[in-house]
């Protein structure tokens, strides 16, 4: 009877080994071709998939304290490896995390994570303990230089959207704020306030250098 029972649970270690492993190769191959299609020119913002990393599910004490005994810094500032403070972060979510905030050109709050797809709601408010947020976003398009190729490579303007601001801006001229893109019927307002953090209106004096 022991020997059958040692049996039983040493297989039922196994096969919780290979269900880890296979879900491990599975979102590893999930996120390779996320990463292709990034680089064909298209953008996900929320994952099809349940997050999977085993380090990132180890969760920490809240008796170790550790947000009272750093420095809270600028999220900006932050790197891949300064991430893996927050408890619920690891390597691969705190690369995910960079990559976004670098593509988007700063996040200015918090609730701009739910966008990095692989991220745990959960984690989210711990986030708080350990960074500051910008008010103003760091890195801004210059929305009256930018062709359809560069403006479109921001997350939160896809290919047909940047079409439309271009031929606007040739019709119509520079713009000179947010505002002026109310012009544009087919944008909703939600959308405009949206960008409106990451656009610089910046303008020319020659008209015909516009792209």
């Amino acid at each position: 009877m022991i020997p059958f029972l040692c049996l039983l649970v040493g297989a039922s270690q196994v096969l919780a080994w290979v269900k880890d492993k296979n879900a491990e190769k599975l979102y590893q191959y999930y996120l390779n071709q996320v990463d292709s299609l990034e680089r064909a020119g298209d953008h996900l913002q929320t994952s099809p998939l349940l997050p999977y990393q085993k380090a990132d599910t180890l969760w920490r004490s809240p008796s170790f304290n550790v947000s009272e005994r750093i420095h809270r810094l600028p999220f900006s500032e932050s790197d891949s490896v300064v991430l893996q403070i927050v408890p619920g972060i690891g390597a691969l979510t705190a690369g995910r995390i960079i990559k976004y905030r670098e593509n988007l050109g700063g996040l200015i709050h918090v609730e701009q994570l739910k966008e990095v797809y692989g991220l745990k709601p959960e984690t989210l408010p711990l986030i708080w303990e350990y960074f500051d947020f910008d008010t103003v976003a760091p890195r801004k398009l210059a929305i009256n230089l930018l062709s359809v190729e560069e403006l479109a490579k921001h997350p939160y303007i896809s290919y047909q959207e940047a079409k439309v601001l271009v031929a606007y801006r040739k019709q119509h001229g520079v713009y000179s704020q947010a505002e002026d893109l109310l012009g544009v019927r087919l944008f909703k307002e939600d959308w405009i306030m949206k960008i409106r953090p990451y656009l610089n209106f910046i303008k020319i004096e020659k008209k015909d250098s516009i792209h």
